[in-house]
């Protein structure tokens, strides 16, 4: 046996690196990752599967993968497999692919293994996975595998078709089987009872739990052996209730309390190989097609044999006699089965012929979810698939089982493309090829795409293109999602890179690199001409407003749209067909559900609480204040303004006498004594004035404690600088200040230290008649002393000097960057929230954790991106064909952690009824007027009543309003023979753009013959130019 290859030997770290794993730490947490980090895989099979398992595996972060594969690259591989060029072509695949696989993860050590698979070596690995192998060799590996409670998993794709197999042993134990975060409820009361006290919790929320979730308490008043009692099981009795363990014996309820939920491991037996064969347990993909998954497993077993029959090759694309021999098998396999499944012959005929190709639609989908069920073999985190997983996407192909095409349709010609042709037919890839598609973003989901479509030939045709646009950079988090980076890449434009890389896989494909952002302010890049010229648009975002802004332009030009998301191990995809279905934007989710500013302000009872507090004061701070300082600097009516903004003139003029002023600093250690005093502001005054308001002891109206329920007492903090919190927030807000006004800063805390404890602070003494808002619904203003006091105003006014005074002088507002550990701002909201957290009693959270809530970051993790974007080019496909029925189309969803898939039918564009014609109309139509010139605003009204029998009540455009039956006389006259484009432009005050050859006017218009009733009307499209 030889020795492995060493492609990269760089060790796994000791400490994770979380610049680099930050998305994925959020999905699956420190303690997985630790385990993964030391985690050694065996990959066998280094095709277009084997690739994608590969690369989602070394970008997830294991320790090492060892590659096996002696097989020669092949042309056809180009069509999945990204690692191998044409001039690769006749070498060892897993060599060839083990030097960019080793470039993607530092920390990942990669090497070649070209001895034999013997049980020895096979026994090194903690996990083993195969890709596009043989039932023979997968049992053999398995036989070893299973015995030593190695987990193994295999994956394969046909065609159109693919697999997973899954044995990770007769007892794998499972640490958390769904990788959502535990639950923690507010308890209201618990009553005592041998049968099982009944909780009920805050009505805030509901708890969430279910059945045989367990939970523990902390925080019970009264019932105080509940709290650090070991975990109790619960029965679900309502939204708000459930009974937990014998209560008859412990002390009476009297207040507050916390359950939270606890994960319980889970132990799973998995069958060994031949065993799983004979009695398959199966996890659905589609419960649109109920009896695939059997007749796909005898399949699967029939192509095995026929390759055992013909020295491990496949059907060869189009050969019907090879075909046949497969169905034969089938027949022969289904016939000894415990269980024979009923065969669609036409069915496994038109996938056998196909089923040597592999495709990267099909890889991605099958790479991502397979490389998932690697990872849960190495963390123990996710339930596994239980054991089989069969997928297909027939409906994706132009023709159909009972209408197959004739054999030269699918015969290999010697291209890189043969795979495509072999599943998809040589007329629907010319098609495929002179495509024009937008894609809107170059991260995570739009490397996976450019990656499959250059592999799919989208676009590499003759009048075939691909443009795509981001305006971001590439940073070092970036490179555990989006492959086409490397860290020689970090600062480089994401779109030129992405561009470049993909040009480098397959040097045919035309692709056009943009950094523009695509919106309004581009429109004049992305216009009307450039928009017409597409077939289609494939959004690659990751905020809801630019998706909904793209699905406009998308309707708006009736262009398809290939919709797409991410997060953690869950995954969607929705393709939106013109004149076929509902769009992006006909359905949304509810919106983020908002802390109310009481809480926020004065009762956080949650670390979320704390870090929104500290990030909005982050902003007060350093960004909002400095830009208020430079805009009194800078506008000359700055302070006349300010007079009508009642409520908030009195703290913006502190701020500015503050930033102006009494506070502007001119040292460092100016900066530390205004980064003290708000320590003492925000951690001791305010709480003690909060105390003074309401007493510890105090009761409501109804007679109960004020301090109970989501109302935490809090408690003032002393300054403490051995204290490496308070420490800490004195070191990020003084280096904040300091950077505000262009001093240069410190990281010695020594310094710190010492400047702090030198620094006197006046004692505070609570004031009388300040108002704070107890409740959401009070009317009792929150000014907090903060009353516009004219007299205090005019002095502050007094006070602060001119704008000659400071001329040229300004202040450097702060923009809020989480991605940089060495800018203080992630520290200093860290440092903020937890030091208010610990006046509440609030468990603190961590750096990592502070900085994904306070900086809004999306969980991602390689594989589910991997997974989606294969969904999406197999939609895409479906559009190529264009003549696919809404029921062939498939929005999807998956969850890899549990795991779970589900497909359905889009849904269809609702449709609206024009008046007595009873004439249907849905969003995606317009009324299109294009009269070969610019219509005057009577030629236009008299348009819609000659052509269409509409009385034009009303146009507007936009917000402007063109004209309308109100309209004085006089303006009537002099506006009805003047163009439309010219009546926009003067009424809306505003040129009208150089690249729009078109104007969308919205009409309020009723029927000639019935002018009571106003008739709903699409919009119209109206052509001003350019005819």
């Amino acid at each position: 046996m030889s020795e492995p290859m060493d492609v990269d030997a760089t060790n796994a770290p000791e400490q994770i690196d979380e610049a680099l794993y930050s998305r994925q730490l959020y999905v699956l947490g420190k303690e997985a990752m630790t385990k993964m980090s030391g985690c050694d895989v065996l990959l066998i099979g280094l095709g277009g599967t084997g690739v994608e398992i590969a690369k989602n595996v070394v970008l997830a972060g294991v320790r090492s993968l060892t590659l096996y594969d002696k097989a020669p690259a092949r042309l056809a591989d180009l069509s999945s497999q990204f690692f191998i060029t044409e001039q690769d072509v006749g070498k060892p695949r897993a060599e060839v692919s083990a030097k960019h696989l080793a470039e993607l993860n530092n920390y990942v050590k990669v090497s070649v293994h070209n001895g034999e698979l013997t049980p020895d070596f096979l026994s090194k690995f903690t996990v083993v996975a195969l890709a596009g192998q043989p039932l023979s060799v997968v049992r053999a590996v398995n036989t070893t595998c299973h015995a030593k409670g190695i987990p193994m998993v295999s994956a394969n794709c046909h065609g159109i078709m693919a697999s997973i197999f899954c044995d990770f042993g007769p007892a794998f134990t499972v640490v958390d089987q769904t990788g959502e975060e535990a639950l923690s409820v507010l308890c209201s009361s618990i009553t005592k009872e041998a049968t099982g006290g009944a909780v009920t919790t805050h009505d805030e929320n509901r708890h969430g739990f279910e059945d045989g979730d367990y939970v523990t308490f902390a925080e019970v008043q009264g019932m105080t052996e509940l709290n650090g009692m070991e975990a109790v099981p619960i029965k679900v009795t309502g939204p708000y209730t459930f009974t937990i363990c014998d209560t008859s014996s412990f002390g009476d309820y009297k207040g507050g309390g916390y359950a939270h939920q606890v994960k319980q491991p889970k132990t799973i037996a998995h069958k060994a190989l031949d065993a799983a064969l004979a009695e398959p347990n199966y996890l659905l993909s589609d419960f649109a097609k109920m009896d695939r998954p059997a007749q796909l497993h005898t399949l699967v077993q029939a192509l095995s044999a026929f390759q055992d029959e013909n020295g491990g090759e496949l059907p060869t694309a189009g050969n019907g006699a090879q075909a046949e021999r497969v169905l034969s098998l089938a027949k022969e396999i289904n016939a000894k089965s415990a269980s024979p499944a009923e065969l669609s012959e036409p069915l496994l005929r038109l996938l056998a012929t196909s089923a040597a190709c592999e495709i990267s639609p099909m890889t991605a989908f099958i790479g991502g979810t397979a490389a998932q069920e690697v990872l849960k073999a190495a963390t123990g985190k996710y339930m596994p698939i239980d054991q089989w997983f069969y997928f297909d996407a027939t409906e994706a192909l132009p023709f159909t089982a009972d209408a197959p095409p004739p054999s030269a349709e699918l015969a290999p010609t010697g291209s890189r493309y043969d795979a495509m042709v072999g599943v998809f037919g040589q007329t629907l890839m010319a098609k495929l090829m002179k495509e024009r598609y937008f894609l809107v973003g170059a991260g995570a989901i739009g490397c996976e795409m450019l990656k499959n479509w250059a592999l799919m030939g989208l676009g590499a045709g003759e009048g075939g293109m691909v443009v795509v646009t981001d305006p971001d950079n590439i940073e070092k988090s970036n490179l555990n999602r989006q492959f086409l980076f490397r860290p020689w890449d970090v600062t480089k434009s994401k779109s030129v890179c992405a561009a470049a890389k993909v040009k480098e896989m397959n040097p045919g494909v035309h692709i056009d690199a943009h950094t523009d952002k695509v919106g309004e302010d581009t429109e004049d890049i992305y216009s009307d001409t450039f928009m017409e010229s597409l077939t289609g648009i494939c959004n690659a975002l990751d905020n809801v407003n630019a998706r909904l802004y793209v699905d406009s332009r998308a309707v708006y030009y009736n262009k398809p749209l290939l919709e797409s998301g991410t997060l953690g191990t869950k995954g969607n995809v929705q393709v939106v067909v013109p004149r076929m279905t509902e769009s992006y934007a006909s359905s949304r989710d509810p919106p983020e559900k908002s802390i109310p500013v009481c809480t926020l302000k004065n009762f956080p009872n949650q670390i979320e609480h704390t870090i929104q507090w500290a990030r909005d004061t982050f902003e007060g701070l350093f960004k909002q204040g400095a830009e208020d300082s430079n805009a009194y600097l800078s506008q000359a009516d700055f302070l006349q303004k300010l007079e009508q903004q009642p409520g908030v003139r009195r703290p913006t003029l502190q701020q500015l006498h503050s930033n102006l002023v009494s506070d502007r600093p001119r040292t460092l250690e100016d900066c530390i004594a205004w980064a003290r005093m708000r320590f003492e502001e925000y951690f001791n005054n305010t709480i003690q004035q909060l105390l003074f308001n309401f007493p510890l002891d105090m009761m409501t109206a109804s007679g109960t404690p004020f301090w109970s329920g989501p109302k935490r007492p809090p408690q003032p903090q002393s300054f403490d600088s051995n204290d490496e919190l308070h420490l800490g927030f004195i070191i990020a807000a003084a280096n904040l200040r300091a950077d505000m006004y262009g001093l240069k800063g410190s990281t010695d805390p020594a310094f710190f230290k010492k400047a702090a404890d030198a620094i006197m602070v006046p004692k505070f003494v609570p004031k009388r008649g300040v108002k704070i808002q107890a409740n959401e619904n009070d009317n009792t203003a929150d000014n907090s002393g903060m009353d516009d006091d004219d007299a205090e105003c005019e002095r502050l006014t007094k006070e602060l000097p001119t704008s000659s005074q400071l001329a040229g002088f300004r202040l450097s507002p702060i923009e809020f960057e989480k991605d940089d550990d060495t800018n203080f701002h992630v520290a200093f909201i860290t440092a903020t929230s937890n030091l208010r957290a610990r006046n509440y009693k609030i468990a603190e959270a961590d750096a990592l954790r502070t900085k994904q809530i306070a900086g809004k970051i999306i969980p991602a993790i390689a594989t589910t991106t991997a997974l989606v974007t294969g969904l999406v080019c197999i939609e895409l496909m479906k559009l190529v064909c264009g003549d696919k029925k809404i029921e062939d189309y498939k929005n999807g969803f998956a969850n890899l952690a549990l795991p779970f898939f589900a497909f359905s039918e889009p849904i269809p564009a609702p449709k609206t009824k024009m008046g007595k014609t009873g004439t249907e109309w849905t969003l995606w139509d317009r009324f299109e007027v294009n009269a070969g010139k610019d219509l005057t605003l009577k030629e236009f009204i008299d348009f819609f009543k000659t052509k269409h029998k509409l009385e034009v009540t009303m146009i507007s455009s936009g917000v402007s309003i063109i004209y309308s039956f109100f309209t004085a006389k006089k303006k009537l006259e002099e506006r009805m023979p003047m163009p439309m484009s010219k009546l926009v432009a003067e009424i809306s005050k505003s040129d009208l753009p150089a690249s729009s050859n078109y104007l969308t006017f919205e009409l309020c218009c009723t029927e000639i013959d019935d002018d009571d009733e106003d008739v709903e009307v699409p919009p119209v499209k109206y052509r001003w130019r350019n005819f």
